[in-house]
């Protein structure tokens, strides 16, 4: 034993340095910024599968390392936002723009929202493949959407009041993402962070090849009031 102690002490003399920084590693992804990749084309056409998202965590929350207890409420999210969230409701990571805030009433009819009784703004419809692309006026925020042009069973729901302290978040692919119309509100208590940007991409259907072309690249982001 006497034997396994002095190895033990040895190694950690010897490698120190070396595990400083993968603790502050650890740290740093626990409670300040992290990356995550996306699988699903729920977010298209602004975040694709392969993409490999930035996560700032200290967007909203400076919380308590290898932890979910929140210290200090820094932000709060915005209309617009795209957040990432661990969904007990869905029991998984989660990657949703934030388009109802609390108190606010939403609406959707045939995949055009209402926000508080005012219809959004949409224009530049083209076809893009298999679905209809528009740009949507999100607050100050426009940000392009994706229809199927049949549509689906959620193009429509009628008006709810977001409670206090939860969000109503929708995917940017509105006929093919799974989001608040089938989980519910997002708990204020639930979001890992905000994301703003790519820092890499994969083509999952081209051998994993990178996208060089979505390497760095900025999200959409409302515009300062």
């Amino acid at each position: 034993m006497q034997r396994f102690y002095q190895g033990f002490s040895r190694f950690i003399r010897e490698f120190r340095g070396f595990l400083g920084f993968l603790l502050l590693m650890l740290v740093f992804r626990s409670a300040i910024a992290d990356w995550n990749s996306v699988p699903t084309g729920s977010m298209k056409p602004t975040i694709i599968e392969g993409d490999r998202i930035v996560v700032n965590k200290l967007a909203y929350d400076v919380k308590l390392p290898f932890s979910d207890i929140t210290l200090w409420r820094v932000g709060e999210p915005q209309r617009g936002d795209i957040i990432v969230f661990d969904s007990v409701a869905a029991d998984t990571r989660l990657v949703k723009r934030v388009i109802g805030l609390p108190g606010d009433t939403v609406a959707m009819q045939d995949n055009r929202l209402l926000i508080n009784g005012q219809p959004l703004a949409y224009a530049a419809q083209q076809r893009i493949g298999e679905h209809y692309q528009l740009v949507e006026q999100l607050g100050s925020l426009q940000h392009p959407v994706w229809w199927a042009p049949e549509g689906s069973k959620a193009s429509s729901f009628a008006s709810v009041t977001v409670p206090l302290d939860q969000y109503l978040v929708l995917g940017d692919n509105r006929d093919n993402s799974v989001d608040s119309r089938y989980y519910g509100f997002v708990p204020r208590t639930e979001i890992v962070g905000r994301t703003r940007s790519v820092a890499m991409s994969l083509n999952y259907d081209n051998y994993y090849l990178p996208r060089s072309d979505r390497f760095f690249i900025e999200l959409s982001a409302p515009a300062a009031p």
